[in-house]
């Protein structure tokens, strides 16, 4: 199938493609195997950005779908976009009735595939996939895919930007917030669709076969939900499972023998922290690893280094990954809450030279905190929680650091601007999901935003 046989995007309606105006060729990829036969049922469980994009895709292809949300009251809009796109939701509870007849299921990333193991065996067993794998099973174009524990987003937009610099057109999706599914829909064409894949995604998905794919870092992660770190690696390392000789795997020096010792096909290209580009406003040794991996992988579609360097160089932060929103008093704020993880709390640290003052807490996934205290005791002058999981960091760092904890961001906000001193940096980088607290990191960290705003309009008045 290939996105043109789709409806094509409403006037106005801006573009998922970017980059160049001409249209690519095709290079005819594999064909994989159909999603469904036409006029078969499909439950699509979970009606967030994927579970609807799904739904949508599968309704355009002649699936008779029902839409399944947990909540039992999703709110009018949501129930009249559904009717108007031509499919059933069904609130609440799932039940066994609602998969009675299902050819397919497929899984949102926010839910479990084991949470339906019953349900879906009272059904016959349906196959069970992903969005991004419904969506790989109706385009053609070559992908370019990243994974990793830390710095996904921010190397996929990379990698985008040196291909638009190159003349690419570019699809960039995934885990970053726009399903493929929309790009299937759109009747857009790219060179190129970058993908950023989050492990979730990665364990439903079995037809992906990337041209170049990247795995930047693989340290612990969503063990709340990952049985242990073998599932958590097996499910990121399963980015390289599909490749062929021709095809490139982009792995990390620290992790290229675990690579080789899993014996995929692909081409490998190690990468590290090289310095090879100027980073204008991107801080720290971790972006220039990202850059590095963005690079490689994007120089499998043409992208010269004088492209890469341009790109970079323009390149600015991304919201909520090491963002300053404010200062006060000669005090910096900056807000890195995609921070969810202690590895990314570690390069969080390592990209300041000012004394810190950090604000962490939040559902804790996992991970090393007792390894940071180096870091701390160099770095960091006080720590205020707040939120969940403060047994843990209390246990891996009082005696190393002043630490305070508080219910709430606000109370442990106000704390640290009473001890920060001029050239301080007021640092959230949680190293934590936010879902104690907030509805997503972007809520969290936008709350902070608002905090620092609200402050200086006080100092202002």
């Amino acid at each position: 199938m290939n996105p043109q046989s789709t409806k094509r995007r409403s006037p106005g309606e801006a573009p998922l493609v970017t980059g160049a105006t001409t249209s690519p060729e095709r290079e005819g990829a594999p064909a994989r195997e159909a999603p469904f036969a036409p006029g078969a049922t499909a439950v699509v469980v979970g009606a967030g950005l994927s579970g609807f994009a799904a739904a949508r895709l599968l309704a355009a292809r002649g699936a008779r779908v029902r839409l399944l949300e947990r909540d039992a009251n999703p709110g009018q809009e949501v129930l009249e976009r559904a009717r108007e796109a031509g499919f059933e939701l069904l609130p609440g509870e799932h039940t066994p009735e609602q998969f009675r007849g299902a050819a397919l299921i497929v899984v949102s990333p926010g839910v479990p595939p084991a949470a339906l193991d019953s349900l879906r065996a009272a059904a016959g067993n349906p196959p069970l996939i992903g969005e991004t794998e419904l969506a790989l099973r109706c385009v053609r174009e070559p992908v370019l895919a990243v994974t990793g524990t830390s710095g996904k987003t921010t190397t996929v937009s990379l990698a985008a930007a040196m291909l638009r610099e190159a003349g690419k057109k570019v699809f960039l999706g995934g885990n970053i917030g726009v399903p493929l599914s929309e790009y299937a829909l759109s009747g857009d064409t790219a060179d190129v669709l970058v993908l950023e894949l989050s492990s979730f995604q990665l364990q439903c998905m079995f037809s992906l076969r990337p041209r170049a794919a990247v795995l930047l870092n693989l340290t612990a992660n969503h063990l709340d939900r990952h049985a242990d770190m073998a599932e958590y690696s097996a499910a990121k390392f399963s980015i390289f499972a599909g490749q062929e000789k021709d095809d490139l795997a982009v792995v990390h020096e620290d992790t290229a023998e675990e690579y080789r010792r899993r014996g995929f096909k692909g081409r490998l290209k190690i990468f590290r922290a090289a310095g090879r580009f100027p980073m204008g406003r991107l801080a720290g040794a971790h972006n220039a690893a990202n850059a590095e991996a963005a690079y490689l992988a994007a120089a499998e579609f043409g992208v010269s280094e004088a492209d890469a360097a341009r790109a970079a160089a323009a390149f600015a932060p991304l919201p909520h990954r090491l963002e300053k929103v404010g200062e006060l008093d000669g005090v910096s704020y900056v807000n890195d809450s995609k921070s969810t993880t202690v590895d990314a709390l570690r390069a969080a640290l390592l990209s300041f030279d000012a004394p810190l003052l950090l604000l962490a807490g939040g559902r804790f996934k996992g991970g090393d905190l007792e390894s940071l205290r180096p870091l701390l005791s160099a770095k960091v002058k006080a720590v205020a929680l707040f939120g969940a999981s403060r047994e843990y960091f209390e246990k891996a760092w009082s005696e190393t650091v002043p630490l305070t904890w508080d219910p709430e961001l606000p109370a442990a906000l106000q704390r640290l601007r009473a001890a920060a001193r001029t050239g301080d940096v007021v640092l959230l980088s949680p190293a934590t999901a936010s879902y104690d607290l907030y509805g997503s990191y972007k809520e969290r960290g936008d709350h902070l935003r608002s905090l620092v705003a609200a402050a200086a309009g006080e100092e202002a008045q």
